[in-house]
This record gives C-alpha cells, sequence and structure tokens, in this order.
C-alpha cells in the first residue's frame, strides 16, 4: 500500500494537471465562439458564390473548361485530409486520418493511385511515417486560417487537376455541427460536379418565376464562369478549413473537459485512499503507544 506521502503528491500533481486542463478548456472555449463566427460570416459568401456560377453557367451553356471536365478514365486520385497542427483533442485527428485511409483503400481497390496533399502537422507527419507518396503539405495555420492559406491549396490542386497529374481530387475535414459532435466529410472537390450546379439552376429558376430580373454579362457568360471556378475552389476549401478550425476547438474543449472530470474523480479517489492509510498509520501509533504502556506496567 502507497504511504500518506506518495499519496499527496500524487494528489498534488493531478491537481496541477486539472488547472492545466481546465485552462486549455476556457482558452479552446474562447477560440470556438471565435471560429463559429467566421463560419456564419462566410457561409452567406458561398451561397452566393454557388448562385452566381449557376446562373452564369445556365447563361453560358455548353461549356468546356478544365475545372468542369469529367475524365472518363480516372487513373490518379488525390486525397487531402484536413487536421491539425496540435492534439489534445480527443479522436479529431485519428477520424479524419482513418477516413482517409479507408478512402485510399477504396480508390486502389478500383486500380487507381493515389497522391496525398494535407494540412495539418498531424496528417503530414502520419502520411510521411508511413511513407506515402506525399506531393505536398501545409502547415502552421490550422487554428485560425486565412483565405490565403486556402488560395494557395487550391492553386496547388488545380495545378495538378489541369496539368492531368491527377484525375480527381477528394478533401476529407471533420465539418462542424456542435462543440460536442463533428462529422467526417469527403467531398469531391475537383472536378466540379455539374449536379451541384444543376440544383442551384434550379433554384435559380424558381426565383426568376417570383420576378428576380434577368442579366445581362459582361463580359461573355463564358469568361466570367472562366473565372469564377477558381474562386470556388477556394471558398470551398476555406469553408473546410474553418469548418476543420471550429470542429478542432469544439473537440479539444469536450476533450479537455472530460480529462478535468476524471482527474476530479482519480483526486477524490486518492483523497480517500491517503485518508485511509492516515488513520492506518494513527491507529498504529496508538497500538505501539498502548502495547508500550503495558510492558511498562507489567
Amino acid at each position: 500500500m502507497a504511504s500518506t506521502q506518495d499519496l499527496k503528491r500524487r494528489v498534488r500533481s493531478i491537481t496541477n494537471t486539472r488547472k492545466v486542463t481546465r485552462a486549455m478548456e476556457l482558452v479552446a472555449s474562447a477560440r470556438l465562439r471565435r471560429a463559429q463566427m467566421r463560419i456564419e460570416a462566410m457561409r452567406p459568401y458561398a451561397d452566393r458564390m454557388l448562385e452566381l456560377m449557376a446562373g452564369v453557367s445556365k447563361a453560358a451553356g455548353a461549356v468546356r473548361l478544365p475545372l468542369l471536365e469529367r475524365r472518363e478514365q480516372i487513373g490518379t486520385v488525390a486525397i487531402l485530409p484536413v487536421t491539425a497542427d496540435r492534439g489534445l483533442a480527443g479522436g479529431f485527428n485519428a477520424q479524419v486520418i482513418r477516413r482517409s485511409l479507408a478512402l485510399m483503400r477504396e480508390q486502389q481497390g478500383q486500380g487507381r493511385e493515389v497522391v496525398w496533399f494535407s494540412t495539418g502537422r498531424k496528417a503530414s507527419s502520419t502520411l510521411r511515417f508511413r511513407r506515402m507518396n506525399l506531393a505536398q503539405s501545409w502547415t502552421g495555420f490550422s487554428e485560425r486560417p486565412a483565405y490565403s492559406d486556402a488560395q494557395a491549396i487550391a492553386h496547388a490542386v488545380s495545378e495538378a487537376y489541369t496539368s492531368g497529374e491527377v484525375d480527381t481530387v477528394f478533401v476529407v475535414y471533420n465539418a462542424f455541427v456542435s462543440a460536442l459532435t463533428q462529422k467526417v466529410t469527403v467531398r469531391e472537390l475537383l472536378p466540379i460536379p455539374n449536379d451541384l450546379l444543376q440544383a442551384e439552376e434550379g433554384a435559380e429558376e424558381e426565383r426568376s418565376e417570383l420576378g428576380s430580373p434577368d442579366f445581362i454579362y459582361e463580359p461573355e457568360p463564358e469568361e466570367i464562369l472562366a473565372r469564377l471556378l477558381p474562386v470556388y475552389v477556394e471558398t470551398e476549401l476555406y469553408r473546410a478549413l474553418l469548418e476543420s478550425a471550429a470542429s478542432e476547438q469544439g473537440a479539444r474543449m469536450t476533450a479537455m473537459r472530460n480529462a478535468s472530470k476524471a482527474a476530479g474523480e482519480l483526486i477524490d479517489s486518492l483523497t480517500l485512499a491517503m485518508n485511509r492509510a492516515r488513520q492506518a498509520e494513527i491507529t498504529q501509533e496508538i497500538l505501539e503507544v498502548v502495547a508500550g504502556a503495558d510492558a511498562l506496567t507489567g
């Protein structure tokens, strides 16, 4: 049985650890609120971008643009997992990496080669450790991504797609549902899905029937669409980065809250054991005193 001093030392150590986990929980909570505000501010822009693309696509008719081209034979698939630069966030990073590896096995089962792009140190370190074909990685902005970060990633994957190095691009990230729930999402980033534009075209037609005016495009719709498609890719990646940032803070807040709760339960258990050990020591001392007194009187 551990001594009272050993138990005191463990209680003191766990108490200090609980202070750290509580502080990290508060920091993650504050950052989560800021991340949610950024997502809410960005969503209207993304929705209007889709509406504009749908309207221009309808006006342009059948056009052949590199980012819309869907190839008949898919030989190489690019997978882009979005992870964090740090841990201590429960299963946040592990579930994205696990889903990405499952997607890799699915594609390889169809006879396709897989090329990796990644964001966050957790993904890049895992892929390098497994000796995967990692074309490019980005780190240092997982908690507070900027639009310029999304632009850099979008430029790299778009160039790989248009040059024919890859035939399709998937992005895997944690979509933010709530502070307690993050949903692993797999989206086909490139080529840009035609059904997405068709769905938005249907919504655009409904608005036209309600009296929304038609537009006169200058320059030609084809040229406008060619400029909008790269911006759409950047916007979708920026949305994924923001969703992942909010999910990271929510997962870290939950993980630190659970750690603080577990530390409190362990402190209670150790305190009970320490009180029992102290009581046993006191009882032993009393017995020794009584035995000594009996020996003297005897």
